[in-house]
């Protein structure tokens, strides 16, 4: 692939640390806070990050199974996060290789509407088994993940910009 000027050239991603950051994702979304609507859902934000960088290992199945910890921990309807999280997989794997064209700022913007379509799936689900709405800030949730997209590219890229053997004689 032909990287942009001034692009960084990136060490291979560990597993242990995608799947770290996973977990730590999940239980994030796992803290007691309550029912806030317009929380934003980190597991989501992860799980579209590394099915962007590393489609090979975070897909729909990793996506699926953690949807399901999330509707068993919830106690909501079970595969309402799961279809969700699959389909925020799916449609990021689809848009990956676009997507990381874009400079940080502007994929933010690109996949704010694959937030706003995994909302929308669950309130469908929702509501669809009998739920009421939560009420117009749930409309928030999709803007503070896109407003995270930056952050968690930041955090999760570090490890990979690390220099294996720092040396003034090799640039790379």
């Amino acid at each position: 692939m032909i990287m942009r000027q001034g692009q960084q050239l990136l060490l291979p991603a560990n597993p242990l640390f995608i799947w770290f950051s996973l977990i730590v994702a999940m239980m994030l979304n796992m803290l007691p806070v309550g029912r806030i609507p317009w929380m934003p859902d980190f597991l989501a934000v992860v799980i579209v990050f590394w099915s962007v960088h590393q489609p090979l290992r975070v897909g729909v199945v990793a996506a699926f199974l953690f949807g399901l910890a999330i509707d068993v921990h919830q106690a909501s309807l079970l595969g309402q996060h799961a279809l969700a999280y699959t389909t925020l997989s799916f449609f990021a794997i689809t848009i990956h290789r676009r997507l990381l064209w874009f400079t940080v700022p502007s994929q933010a913007l690109q996949v704010l509407p694959l937030f706003v379509a995994a909302h929308a799936i669950e309130i469908a689900i929702r509501m669809l088994a009998g739920g009421s709405y939560p009420g117009p800030t749930l409309l928030l949730a999709p803007v503070l993940e896109a407003a995270l997209w930056p952050v968690v590219s930041v955090l999760l890229l570090l490890p990979q910009r690390r220099a294996p053997d720092p040396d003034e004689n090799r640039p790379l």
